[in-house]
């Protein structure tokens, strides 16, 4: 059953248990984190923003459809949340669908949840992100970066994983190529370029969203997430 739902009551202090946005459920790190939040004891509610039904039944689950280019702002309600959206140029068709999807959309989500009173954001981010490099997705990932850190979340963390290991839903050959090397040549990468496993990325976003820590502003390293 799909429907909108209200805020809990009572302030974010009162709460033992939160309810989480995810953005990005169906995608590798987002399957991850759709799965690791809902078997979380943080949280009592996991509200899935996609723009198409998932293949997942779970008591604390709530899929709410949503249109990215007129999103209805009833839907982005609770406490922290979770951004694993992105593309591939390949997929998107043109750096300017790209950009829409990896940039504006988890920004304007962004900006919707800061409003209806969300706490924190925590966005998977990418290693080397930096809104001056010439680099086209690096250039969108550190804009982000920078777009959300001004919205002046009371926590806003960015996690930068390197390549990212695990089973996607479509076969890449390129990436499958990419993660061969990589695991072969991983004693001669430097840690923080090395593969990770997107599971491990996930929960490591859950730990950083629970774990008490007062810093406004985090960005954490490939080489930090491993230890997780």
């Amino acid at each position: 059953m799909f429907y909108k739902f209200a805020e809990h009551p009572g302030s974010h202090m009162e709460k033992t248990t939160k309810t989480a946005l995810l953005l990005g459920a169906s995608g590798l790190v987002g399957g991850h984190l759709l799965r690791q939040l809902l078997e979380s004891p943080h949280y009592d509610r996991v509200v899935a923003l996609s723009r198409r039904p998932l293949d997942l039944r779970h008591p604390k689950l709530t899929q709410a459809i949503l249109d990215f280019d007129r999103p209805d702002a009833a839907l982005v309600r609770g406490d922290d949340l979770f951004c694993a959206l992105g593309t591939t140029l390949r997929k998107a068709g043109s750096k300017e669908a790209q950009y829409r999807i990896d940039g504006i959309y988890p920004f304007e989500i962004g900006r919707i949840a800061r409003q209806n009173g969300v706490h924190q954001y925590l966005l998977v981010s990418s290693v080397g992100a930096n809104a001056n490099t010439s680099n086209f997705y690096l250039k969108t990932k550190g804009e982000l970066e920078e777009n959300i850190r001004g919205l002046e979340f009371e926590r806003f963390v960015s996690v930068r994983p390197s390549f990212l290991l695990g089973n996607r839903s479509e076969f890449r050959l390129g990436e499958k190529i990419g993660i061969a090397l990589a695991r072969i040549f991983a004693p001669l990468i430097p840690q923080r370029y090395r593969g990770i496993e997107a599971e491990k990325v996930a929960r490591a976003l859950v730990s950083l969203a629970n774990n008490g820590d007062n810093k406004p502003v985090e960005f954490v390293e490939s080489e930090h997430l491993q230890k997780f």
